[in-house]
């Protein structure tokens, strides 16, 4: 297997030579080039097509977030790995809609960067502990409000088992005869679930159950 050819975006001539000195000493690692702002890294990007950019966020003439979306977009095969001083999660956010496959925190361990590249260039999704922290935290909080509930989450016992039916294919009158309760009653389940699922017809009902995993296409 060939090594991970890495691309360096920093804006600090010392740091950025530190930081090709630290991986470089990763066997599996090459640095094949490197950027002093956002829009050299787009350029070379384009020029190197390296498997992994190692992305400072804070750039001058384009940030890191701003040179993350370019590159997803015009090279969406590059994973990028964002170097930040920053923990909190609306940055962690911002980074990671952007495309971001990783985001290490500049006070971590130097062998956590060589992980989160390693990681990065596998497809998977790394954050530095003291991030991953905060992010969880920040998650359960919204979850225990309500935001993250999910709209399946919100259905009745009786409305999930009118949807797997119908998207099985089974009339209302099949389904009121199934479930003991009168046709009328169907069709107010019916109507409940395309509300609260904010859909409009038994196709996209069905198209639903199968996203959600109710029923499978599978025989």
């Amino acid at each position: 297997m060939g090594k991970i050819k890495v691309l360096l975006a920093e804006d600090h001539t010392i740091v950025r030579h530190g930081l090709r000195a630290l991986l470089e000493g990763e066997g599996g690692i090459e640095v094949i080039g490197d950027a002093e702002d956002g829009r050299e890294a787009v350029r070379k990007v384009e020029q190197l097509r390296p498997d992994v950019v190692v992305m400072d966020i804070s750039m001058p003439g384009l940030t890191g977030l701003e040179a993350t979306r370019q590159i997803k977009k015009r090279f969406p095969e590059t994973r990028v790995v964002v170097l930040s001083m920053h923990t909190a999660e609306e940055y962690v956010a911002k980074l990671l809609r952007s495309g971001a496959s990783g985001y290490v925190v500049k006070h971590a361990a130097p062998a956590e960067l060589a992980l989160a590249i390693q990681s990065a260039d596998r497809g998977e999704l790394f954050l530095s502990p003291s991030v991953a922290r905060h992010v969880v935290k920040r998650f359960v909080e919204e979850a225990e409000a309500g935001m993250h509930k999910d709209r399946y989450d919100k259905l009745t016992e009786r409305e999930r088992e009118v949807l797997q039916l119908i998207a099985e294919g089974h009339p209302n009158r099949e389904i009121a005869r199934l479930l003991h309760i009168s046709t009328k009653t169907v069709e107010s389940h019916k109507a409940h679930l395309m509300d609260k699922l904010d859909i409009h017809s038994t196709a996209e009902l069905t198209r639903y159950a199968i996203h959600k995993g109710v029923i499978t296409l599978e025989r």
